[in-house]
C-alpha cells in the first residue's frame, strides 16, 4: 500500500557539513541526508529513511532468489564454538572472529557467514536424495571485528548479508544450482541500478573451488580487479593467472659469479651491473607456518602477500626478520639466490615466469656476491609454481594476450561453488537412489545488503547529494511545499492523490523551513522526482524536476498525478 510521509512528522536532522572522519562520498552522503548515524566505530544505526533504501534492497533481493526456488529461513547471529572448530575457521577467521563466553565459561561466537550452521540444519532435516535439491537463504546481520572500520557501512563490523546455500547430490546438480544463483544476482544487481562486473576470485576462507565476485566499479573501492579491451575476460586481481610461453633453455654459458658489492636490493644491482630489474631475480624470504620458504620473481615485479596467503591458506604467511638469519650461514640476507639451496635450506616457490630454462642473475649465497646465468630447470628446481606476483597495467590477457586495464571496485556479491568441504566436516549424506549413502555437495552464495546500499550512493551520487534508483528509494516522489500556507495546503493535497494513486510520496510541509534549504534538502535526499508547489500554485500549477537529469517542467496536479502514476 502506498504511503503518504510528512517530513513535519518524520525524524531526520540533515547536515550541511560533511562529517570530519568521512573520506568516501557515500559516507558523507548518508550521513548528511539523514539516512544513517555513526553508534561506535564500524556500526551504525540506519534511520527511517536509511531503513526504508536497506529494506527496499532486501525487496529485490527475496524476491528473485524466490523466483529460483530458494527457500528463507532465520539462522541465530550468536553461535556455538563447536561447528567453527570442526571446519577449522575457528582459528582460520583469526582476530577478525567476535569471539564470547557465557555465563557457564562456554565459547560463542558472532557469526561472520553461516556455511556450518545451514549443513547441519539439512543434516538434520533432509535424510534422503528425495529431500534435495534444496536451496535456502537468510537476511540477516553479520559481524566481523575489522582492525580498521571506515568508510562509512562500506566497511563495517556489524552489516547486513543475504547468505544463501545449495545442496545437491552430484556436481551437476551444483553447478546447476550456481547457475541459477549467478542468473539471479544478474536480474538483482540490473533492478538495483548498479552497474558492476563479474569477475573470476579465488575463494579464500570459504574453501571450495569455482568463485567469482560482483563487482561494482567505484573510486571508492578496496578491491582491484582486471578487465580486457579485447575480449570479456574480468577477474579479481588475486585470481588472475599469467601464460608463459615455452622458453628455449638451450645456449645459455655457464653460471658466472660477480662481485657486487654494496648491492643488497634489486635497484642497487642493476645499476650496478647497468642492466634491467626484469633482468635479475628477487627471492623473497617468508614464513609459512614458522618454516622458512623462499618466492622468486622477476625482479622488476612484487610479490603479493595477499593473493600468496590466498594459495597458502590455512598456512599463516609472514615476512622474515633480521632475527630469523640468526644461525643461518646458508642464508646470506640481500644475496640469497635458490642454486644449491633451492629444496635444501629452504623449499622454492616461483612465479610462472621463473619458467624452465629462463636465465638470471641473482644472489650467489655469498656476501657481496650474485650469479650471471643461473638457468632454471638446470642450475635450480622450482617446487611449486604460483601466480603471485602483483598484477600491472598492460599485463597480458590469459585469454587473448592484450593489455589488461586495472581499476577499483566495491565487491557487491560472491558466488562459491563449494563442493564437499562442509559436508565433509559434518558428514552430511543423504540415501541415495541405489539405496547407499551419498554425500552431499554444496554452494554458497553472498549479498552485501548495506553494502549494496553505499555502493549505489558511490556510483549515483551526484555534487548536489544522492541520487536513489527508483526501485530502491525510499520515495517515489518528493512534493516540495516552497513557502506559504497555500502551498502547502497544495503541496499535501497533491501527495495525498500521489499517495492515492498507489505512490510512495514524501512531502515537505516543514514549517518555519526557507523554500532554500527545502531545496537543498530534496536534492541531497536524492528521490528520483521532485514536485515543487510554488509561485503558480494558486493556479493549482506545480513544477515536476527530475532529480538525475535537472529537467523541469510545469504542469497542472492532474497532469502531473498522471504523468507519475503512469
Amino acid at each position: 500500500m502506498a504511503q503518504v510521509q510528512r517530513m513535519s512528522r518524520l525524524m531526520i536532522k540533515t547536515l550541511r557539513d560533511d562529517p570530519a572522519d568521512a573520506e568516501t562520498a557515500s559516507h558523507k552522503l548518508l550521513v548528511r541526508a539523514g539516512y544513517v548515524r555513526r553508534t561506535s566505530a564500524g556500526i551504525w544505526t540506519w534511520l527511517p529513511l536509511g531503513k526504508k533504501v536497506l529494506e527496499n534492497v532486501s525487496r529485490v533481493i527475496r524476491e528473485e532468489m524466490d523466483a529460483i526456488g530458494a527457500q528463507e529461513v532465520l539462522l541465530p547471529a550468536l553461535l556455538p564454538k563447536e561447528p567453527y572448530e570442526a571446519t577449522g575457521r575457528w582459528e582460520e577467521y583469526g582476530d577478525q572472529l567476535f569471539r564470547l563466553k557465557d555465563r557457564k565459561g562456554a565459547d560463542y561466537l558472532l557469526g561472520p557467514t553461516h556455511e556450518e550452521i545451514f549443513t547441519l540444519m539439512v543434516k538434520d532435516q533432509c535424510t534422503s536424495y528425495k529431500d534435495l535439491p534444496v536451496m535456502l537463504y537468510q537476511i540477516q546481520t553479520k559481524y566481523r571485528d575489522e582492525a580498521r572500520p571506515r568508510s562509512g557501512v562500506l566497511r563495517g563490523r556489524e552489516f547486513q548479508m543475504k547468505d544463501s546455500y545449495s545442496f545437491d547430490t552430484t556436481d551437476e546438480g551444483l553447478a546447476e544450482s550456481y547457475r541459477l544463483h549467478r542468473e539471479a544476482y544478474q536480474k538483482i544487481f540490473q533492478r538495483l541500478g548498479l552497474d558492476y562486473r563479474i569477475v573470476s576470485a579465488v575463494s579464500g576462507a570459504m574453501g571450495g573451488s569455482a568463485s567469482e565476485e560482483f563487482l561494482a566499479p567505484a573510486a571508492a573501492g578496496e578491491d582491484t580487479f582486471v578487465d580486457c579491451p579485447a575480449c570479456d575476460y574480468a577477474a579479481n586481481t588475486e585470481a588472475v593467472t599469467v601464460t608463459v610461453p615455452a622458453v628455449d633453455g638451450t645456449g645459455h654459458g655457464p653460471v658466472e659469479e660477480l662481485d657486487t658489492p654494496d648491492t643488497p636490493t634489486i635497484e642497487t644491482l642493476a645499476e650496478h651491473l647497468g642492466v634491467p630489474a626484469s633482468a635479475t631475480l628477487k627471492n623473497l624470504l617468508v614464513k609459512v607456518d614458522g618454516e622458512i620458504v623462499a618466492v622468486g620473481v622477476p625482479g622488476d615485479r612484487e610479490v603479493d602477500l595477499g593473493k600468496l596467503g590466498e594459495h597458502l591458506a590455512p598456512a599463516t604467511v609472514e615476512l622474515v626478520t633480521a632475527e630469523d638469519f640468526t644461525g643461518r650461514d646458508d642464508l646470506v640476507r640481500g644475496y640469497v639466490g635458490p642454486q644449491g639451496l633451492a629444496g635444501k635450506s629452504f623449499k622454492y616457490l616461483a612465479d610462472p615466469r621463473v619458467a624452465p630454462g629462463t636465465t638470471w642473475i641473482t644472489g650467489a649465497n655469498k656476501d657481496g656476491k650474485h650469479a650471471r646465468n643461473v638457468v632454471a630447470g638446470r642450475d635450480f628446481e622450482v617446487d611449486e609454481y604460483l601466480d603471485v606476483v602483483v598484477v600491472e597495467p598492460g599485463d597480458p590477457c590469459p585469454q587473448c594476450g592484450a593489455g589488461l586495464r586495472i581499476d577499483r571496485a566495491i565487491e557487491i556479491g560472491h558466488i562459491f561453488q563449494l563442493g564437499r568441504k562442509y559436508a565433509d566436516a559434518f558428514q552430511l549424506d543423504v540415501l541415495g537412489q541405489n539405496g547407499k549413502p551419498a554425500r552431499v555437495t554444496m554452494g554458497s552464495y553472498g549479498i552485501g545488503v548495506s553494502r549494496a546500499v553505499a555502493a549505489l550512493a558511490e556510483q549515483t551520487h551526484d555534487a548536489s547529494g544522492l541520487c536513489w534508483p527508483r526501485e530502491i528509494a525510499p520515495a517515489d516522489v518528493h512534493v516540495v511545499a516552497a513557502g506559504k500556507a497555500k502551498q502547502t495546503e497544495l503541496a499535501l493535497e497533491v501527495g495525498d492523490k500521489l499517495g492515492a494513486a498507489g505512490l510512495r510520496v514524501l512531502v515537505d510541509d516543514r514549517a518555519g523551513v526557507s523554500p532554500g534549504v527545502k531545496f537543498t534538502d530534496a536534492e541531497l535526499l536524492g528521490i528520483p522526482k521532485i514536485l515543487v508547489a510554488g509561485r503558480r500554485a494558486g493556479e493549482g500549477v506545480v513544477e515536476l524536476k527530475d532529480r538525475r537529469t535537472g529537467e523541469r517542467e510545469e504542469l497542472t496536479v492532474e497532469e502531473a498525478v498522471a504523468r507519475l502514476s503512469a
